[in-house]
């Protein structure tokens, strides 16, 4: 008698003498799946991975300023209850920025489990104007560290002269070192360059099973030679050696080079996030009237063309 079991993992009986022909079959490859995370988990990550200098509770929201630096450094953060009614939370947001001679935003996301389309569709009544519309997105650590050496790479824990020379934000303020520098164990790559400006930098945060990628910025003469590859490979093998498994990151809708890069690491879009401003103070920010809330026969204003471009 032979044993044989089943895909199912049932296991039958057949008489050898009824077996026509027969080979091993080796066990299925298992699947790579990419990490799974909640929009709330992703949010508290990155909101470490990229502190301000100075924040202030308001109820379940996070008010963070940071000298301007930054929309994510200097917007509410709202994961939950503000224990106001929004109208009354709304003008606590923008009386504390205005104190602070800042503009008021706020970051919503929308896409994923637990986000925030109601609070958006809210703000939009109150005439907060969406400008900016970015993706997170996650993957699995191991094969970034698996796609390149990382040879020629050096970490550091500080920026230095050399990376901010690199770094997209010319004239980097104190305050916005301190943000750079913020996180639970930050880590800063540099591919030096022929003269004094790197070839290539990035940024990395590492929080518990989670690492950042971030400020990846390779010298426009020495694009599409693996360097932007070569210096996220450097950091993942950082991160992985720290306890991480998964990653995430930042990417804008319309950087196609980023996208299919990230995307051929087995990075894909988890949420996409927001950044909503007050409107000018004129406004007054109250609701306004929904098409079913208009009087009969009164048009409601033209539609919001949610898809248009941010300025």
């Amino acid at each position: 008698m032979l044993l044989i079991t089943r895909k199912s993992g049932e296991t039958v009986r057949i008489a050898e003498s009824s077996l026509v022909a027969g080979k091993v079959v080796p066990a299925a490859p298992a699947r790579r799946r990419g990490p799974a995370a909640t929009y709330e988990e992703l949010a508290r990550v990155a909101a470490r991975a990229w502190r301000p200098v100075e924040s202030e509770p308001l109820g379940e929201w996070e008010l963070r300023a940071a000298a301007g630096f930054t929309r994510r450094a200097n917007s509410v953060l709202p994961l939950g209850d503000p224990g106001l009614p929004l109208d009354a939370a709304l003008a606590v947001v923008r009386r504390w920025y205005g104190e602070r001679g800042l503009p008021a935003y706020i970051q919503t996301a929308t896409g994923a489990d637990g986000t925030q389309e109601l609070l958006c569709a809210e703000l939009e009544r109150r005439g907060w104007v969406r400008e900016v519309t970015a993706e997170l997105w996650i993957g699995a650590l191991a094969p970034v560290a698996d796609r390149a050496e990382g040879s020629g790479v050096v970490l550091s824990r500080t920026a230095d002269e050399a990376w901010l020379a690199r770094y997209q934000r010319k004239g980097v303020s104190e305050v916005a070192l301190k943000v750079l520098g913020s996180g639970p164990s930050v880590w800063f790559a540099t591919v030096p360059g022929e003269g004094a400006v790197p070839a290539a930098i990035g940024r990395c945060v590492v929080d518990g099973r989670w690492a950042s990628f971030a400020a990846v910025e390779v010298d426009p003469a020495l694009r599409r030679r693996g360097l932007a590859t070569t210096v996220l490979a450097a950091l993942a093998r950082r991160a992985l050696d720290e306890g991480a498994s998964a990653a995430w990151l930042q990417v804008e809708s319309d950087n196609a080079a980023a996208r299919a890069l990230y995307a051929g690491m087995g990075f894909g879009a988890h949420h996409a996030y927001h950044h909503y401003r007050a409107p000018e103070s004129g406004d007054g920010g109250h609701p306004r009237p929904s098409r079913a809330e208009s009087a009969p026969g009164l048009p409601s204003g033209p539609p919001r063309n949610s898809g248009a471009r941010p300025s």
